[in-house]
């Protein structure tokens, strides 16, 4: 074996030897370089480097147990005995997934964090006698500017209304006057004289776009005071609601007519007569997109625009209803009325859960984002808190103003609540009322031009259908049997004949002999009683329900038959 060695050796030099110094560099090098990788990467201690560096803080974040025990859901599954292997799979993949989603809710919780705020009164102190001047002075610079007075006495009372970012305010007067503010940079957008009586106005899907209902007709203006529209299909209109997802303004008159219109494509969706007299009481549900109107007979009806006829009549008040709130959930619906009462009912079973009487009664209510609830009497303007949950004896906050109000509007994600009265508007500071927390991509209060342009072509083609409003959002995920029934019934009568129907079973020809008539007739035969399983397993079922009902009417009969009458003693 030794001179074998030699001769392999000796094959190799000389091969060596045939080869360029260059070449055998490069194999040299190319050979070294991957282990020299390896070394690098893997470092002294089997560490990974980032930039040359360890990572201080090797693997995922660490997350408070506190806040995992907040999204827990359900404890851990006890495993099956062993045998069931594919149950036993089943379970763990189902806790692993359960894992996973606590531990992400926990992780996104951490990217919520700014609280309410809230208002605390020194000992034996009532927040409620706390004045705004007080609570302006207390609070830094930028949150004491949000509250302000604007005297315009000359054309009130005013009504007003915030765009859905908060940013925007407008304004509308009594007698005409109509002006849209930037009101935390106080930055006046546009105003405007309309010569005529302004009974309600109203933001559309962005700050670019309001609508002003005048005394004749509903017109359609732009930031910058330019009219756009005059629709004179709605007239004598005196309150106006806006559903942002399915760009509709709906509209209630002094005619009796709820109105829908379409502002994408600026048409009427639908004309409904509710024959209930004058409407001056309206609210949306922000669930649903319900529309909750208030009657001066008491009641307060519930509407949609696929129907003619109200979904829900509710009997609140003993007097006329004044005004309607209905929280951001769509769970609670607050109202006031003649009778110096204001109730909460719960929507999903529409009963009463509180009722709370005050001396002069609310002529307008309004609830935030954080379920605060503000009432009107007079000048003078009250904040509740926790109207649903506990019975409330005092309010959290009041404030009175200089004239009598008209409109309440709480300013979405800000602690502010805006007051239209008949000597202007009023800027309240309100701690608690605001959601601290807002959606970027929903409504964004810091959002630019460009943003909102894509957001208004992204919202326009997500846009719902009106024929989807409904009482219950969940009932779209399900399939209406009768109708598809029908469908099918008038499919089968148009063709002539069942295109569901399953066709009959023709076996595959097979060689060598196998598809003799008898071999074809015996797979036949084969697929028919599968076919004819589930007829049979039905027909089972039903005879012994009837066997079963048959066998419990003779027990009753035994037992009728076995207790003794009071006119068994007549008995010979």
């Amino acid at each position: 074996q030794e001179p074998r060695e030699e001769e392999k050796d000796g094959n190799k030099v000389g091969k060596d030897e045939g080869r360029t110094e260059s070449a055998l560099q490069q194999e040299q090098h190319t050979k070294l370089k991957p282990r020299k990788r390896k070394q690098e990467e893997a470092g002294s201690d089997g560490k990974e480097f980032i930039s040359g560096k360890s990572d201080p803080f090797p693997g995922p974040a660490p997350i408070p147990e506190d806040r995992v025990q907040k999204f827990k859901r359900k404890e851990k599954t006890k495993m099956p005995r062993p045998k069931h292997r594919k149950l036993r799979d089943m379970i763990v993949r189902s806790d692993e997934a359960s894992e996973m989603a606590q531990k992400q809710a926990a992780r996104l919780d951490l990217l919520l964090p700014e609280d309410a705020g809230f208002l605390e009164g020194d000992e034996d102190e009532d927040t409620c006698t706390i004045s705004q001047e007080d609570i302006a002075d207390a609070v830094d610079i930028t949150s004491g500017a949000k509250y302000f007075n604007l005297k315009l006495s000359q054309f009130g009372p005013y009504r007003l209304d915030y765009s859905k970012t908060g940013r925007h305010l407008l304004l509308g007067g009594r007698r005409g006057h109509v002006a849209c503010i930037d009101w935390q940079s106080k930055q006046l957008m546009c105003e405007i004289n309309v010569m005529e009586s302004v009974n309600d106005v109203k933001w559309l899907h962005s700050e670019t776009m309001y609508a002003v209902a005048q005394k004749k007709w509903l017109h359609i203006y732009d930031s910058n005071g330019i009219e756009l529209h005059c629709i004179r299909k709605f007239n004598d209109v005196l309150r106006m609601q806006f559903l942002p997802y399915h760009f509709l303004l709906a509209t209630a008159s002094a005619t009796s007519f709820l109105q829908y219109l379409d502002v994408s494509v600026g048409k009427e969706v639908a004309a409904i007569c509710t024959k209930t007299g004058r409407l001056d009481v309206m609210c949306q549900n922000p669930h649903n997109a319900i529309i909750h109107l208030g009657h001066p007979n008491g009641t307060v009806t519930l509407w949609s625009p696929n129907q003619k006829e109200a979904l829900v009549k509710m009997l609140c008040h003993q007097g006329g209803v004044r005004s309607v709130a209905v929280d951001k959930t769509g769970t609670y619906m607050v109202t006031s009325g003649m009778d110096k009462k204001v109730k909460v009912y719960d929507i999903r079973t529409f009963k009463p859960l509180k009722s709370y009487f005050l001396p002069a009664g609310a002529s307008c209510l309004s609830l935030s984002h954080r379920g605060l609830l503000s009432a009107a009497t007079g000048d003078i303007v009250q904040v509740y808190k926790d109207v649903w949950s506990t019975p409330v004896t005092k309010p959290y906050m009041a404030h009175r103003v200089r004239g009598t109000v008209w409109g309440l509007h709480y300013c979405p994600f800000e602690d502010v609540l805006g007051v239209g009265h008949g000597d202007g508007f009023t800027s309240m500071l309100v701690p608690g009322a605001g959601e601290p927390n807002f959606d970027a991509l929903d409504a964004n209060p810091y959002r630019s031009a460009k943003q909102r342009q894509e957001w208004e072509v992204k919202a326009l083609l997500e846009k719902i259908q009106p024929e989807l409003i409904s009482l219950n959002p969940n009932e779209l995920g399900q399939v209406d049997h009768t109708t598809f029934q029908q469908r099918h019934q008038d499919r089968v009568q148009a063709l002539g004949f069942d295109p569901l129907a399953k066709d009959r079973f023709t076996p595959k020809y097979k060689k060598k002999g196998r598809s003799s008539a008898g071999n074809i007739e015996r797979r036949k035969k084969q697929v028919a009683h599968e076919d004819q399983r589930d007829i049979i397993r039905q027909t089972v079922e039903d005879k012994m329900k009837m066997e079963k009902e048959r066998q419990e009417k003779e027990k009753k009969k035994a037992e009728l038959s076995g207790q003794k009458s009071a006119l068994d003693r007549f008995k010979k």
